[in-house]
């Protein structure tokens, strides 16, 4: 197993091929023609009808649109078509013949050949068993805020949005429990998939998780704000699982990640979060004929899930190694017997060195260092976020620390769904952009590896990401600072208080005390809003105007100075009509 994921308390192999991808703009070769055109839905044909010892898999690249002439010839030189995905030209074949590949590449219409394996394809593609369906923990009864989350204020970006049910983020990795306390308020079961194996399963639960990996990145992207376990970075939005890791060795081969990529585009998925590389191979050399053809249909795919409207978050890998300066590889192929081998840059790592795809490197624990781990490279690396120690969601209702630039992968996933939900006419190139310009600038450490200037350089990129200047918030301004994210249900006709503890605060409260309230609810006309303080006095922020105006998000300064500052302090919501009902979401008080 070569996830990117490292779980604490076991030794990080971290020159092995736990490694991951990562993206920087290609400047090679341009990709064949892609398609922008109709949905790329597979079309068919049928597979063997039994299992055969020696079958492998290979990507045949043709021309986008009408793949019929390749696909006849496919059948007709010993192989047989698993699934073609016609709008972008590429054809997924098994053959247990070993000269497929070079009988194929003479065919007229043929662009690229190549294997994807180097094992035989198992046989459980051609009657795959269903993920298991595990038996749920008990709910935790607390949802405590974490380092990882404050670091890129995600935690104050959660007052002002937490993410819009209409945007929708793919899980590309080893599968999603969607039984999960704190996956499945958001979890969308419409839009998920089994792409094991290069061919789409939609049947109920192929997309369940044979690891824990999918499942602890989703979590870390949009686990629900619930009061119980933990909080994903953009707690609003919907998450949907592509499994393309297969079961047994959870690897991702190529023909698994056209299949996710295509179905990403065909699905309107705002984001993909991707925290692997495509298997077997750590980088994809252009001079070899298997690698190229496994370059250009993941090139292929890629490009026609962004042309969909789709941006792809990738990790950037575990081995501590400069991507910008590749020299060696001696993790792959990792289906069989590794090799070493010599590698140039134009050995790629994909599907994050693709073009449009973001590289993230994983922060450490401090939030200001490089994570042991992680792979760098100047100019490749575009932005970071924390990846060590990440607390998140695993199978079975449970939770888990893990580290790896799989982790922080999911971070900035999440941050580009709050930048999607903000701006939703915002293009993949838009939301790029905008995660490196609104990044936190981290400057380089006393270490030589590290080049570049504090705003862009090669262990962070452009910087650490910011959930807050995502949504549009700013942060809190100077002076002690307090906020209550627990949500409090307003029913009709009656009144509700969401306390707030305030301590370390000497004196009395200032003449200027900033109240911010965030409320939720289809018609304020219907609310009385109160602060509470400590003794008792009230003092009305909001009474029953706005009619039928939506929500309450707005900063009140009230004259406190007769109050002690410390102690509870309430904030008191009357709710005096029927029909329309909503929540607190969030408040706050700034001394």
């Amino acid at each position: 197993m070569r996830l990117s994921a490292l779980a604490l308390g076991t030794s990080l192999a971290l020159g092995t091929t736990v490694g991951l991808a990562q993206a920087a703009p290609l400047d090679n070769e341009p990709l064949a023609a892609r398609s922008a055109g109709s949905a790329a839905a597979p079309a068919i044909a049928a597979a063997p009808a039994a299992w055969a010892a020696g079958t492998r898999a290979y990507l045949v690249i043709t021309a986008p649109g009408d793949t019929t002439a390749v696909r006849t010839a496919i059948a007709s030189n010993g192989g047989s078509v698993f699934a073609s995905y016609d709008a972008i030209g590429v054809i997924v074949a098994h053959s247990a013949s070993a000269s497929f590949a070079a009988t194929m590449r003479g065919v007229s219409g043929v662009q690229k050949v190549g294997a994807t394996r180097t094992s035989d394809v198992p046989a459980d593609a051609y009657n795959p068993a269903l993920p298991a369906n595990p038996t749920q923990a008990a709910a935790p009864t607390t949802e405590p805020v974490r380092s990882d989350m404050t670091q890129i204020k995600a935690d104050q970006a959660w007052a002002v949005n937490k993410g819009s049910a209409t945007v929708k983020v793919g899980i590309l990795d080893t599968g999603v429990d969607d039984q999960h306390q704190d996956l499945a308020p958001n979890f969308n079961a419409a839009d998920s998939v089994s792409c094991a194996y290069g061919k789409a399963d939609t049947r109920v639960g192929a997309w369940r998780d044979v690891d824990q990996h999918g499942t602890h990145v989703a979590g870390t992207v949009a686990a629900a704000k619930n009061g119980k376990g933990a909080i994903g970075v953009a707690p609003g939005v919907k998450i949907s699982s592509v499994r393309i890791a297969e079961p047994g060795t959870t690897l991702f081969f190529a023909e698994n990640t056209v299949c996710g990529l295509v179905w990403a585009g065909d699905h309107g998925f705002k984001v993909t979060n991707n925290s692997y590389y495509t298997d077997p191979w750590q980088f994809n050399c252009p001079n070899d004929l298997d690698q190229a053809a496994i370059l250009e249909g993941v090139g292929r795919a890629q490009a026609y899930a962004e042309s969909k409207g789709s941006l792809q978050v990738a990790a950037a890998g575990n081995s501590n190694v400069d991507l910008a300066n590749k020299t060696t590889d001696s993790s792959s192929p990792n289906d069989s017997t590794p090799v070493t081998r010599t590698l140039t840059n134009d050995c790629l790592d994909i599907p994050a060195e693709l073009p449009g795809v973001v590289t993230v490197a994983a922060n450490g624990t401090s939030g200001t260092s490089k994570a042991s781990f992680s792979n760098y490279g100047r100019d490749v690396i575009e932005v970071s976020a924390p990846g060590e120690s990440v607390y998140s969601t695993v199978p079975g209702g449970k939770y888990s620390s893990l580290s790896g630039t799989s982790m922080a992968s999911p971070h900035v996933a999440g941050v580009a769904a709050l930048l999607a939900s903000a701006n939703p006419a915002y293009t993949p190139a838009d939301i790029r952009a905008k995660l490196g310009e609104q990044a936190t600038d981290l400057a380089c450490p006393s270490d030589v590896r590290c080049t570049g200037t504090t705003a862009k350089n090669s262990f962070f990129g452009e910087g650490r990401v910011d959930a807050l200047k995502a949504v549009g918030g700013s942060t809190p301004p100077a002076g002690p600072y307090f906020e209550n994210l627990t949500d409090y249900a307003i029913a009709d006709n009656s009144t509700v208080e969401s306390p707030l503890t305030v301590s370390g605060v000497t004196g009395n409260a200032p003449a200027g005390l900033k109240v911010g309230v965030d409320i939720k609810h289809t018609y304020i006309g219907d609310l009385k809003v109160d602060l509470v303080a400590p003794d008792g006095t009230v003092y009305t922020l909001h009474n029953r105007t706005g009619s039928g105006t939506d929500n309450i998000l707005q900063t009140y300064t009230v004259d406190a100075s007769a109050e002690v500052a410390n102690g509870v302090w309430k904030l008191r919501v009357n709710d005096n009509a029927s029909q329309d009902t909503g929540r607190i979401d969030a408040w706050n008080l700034t001394f």
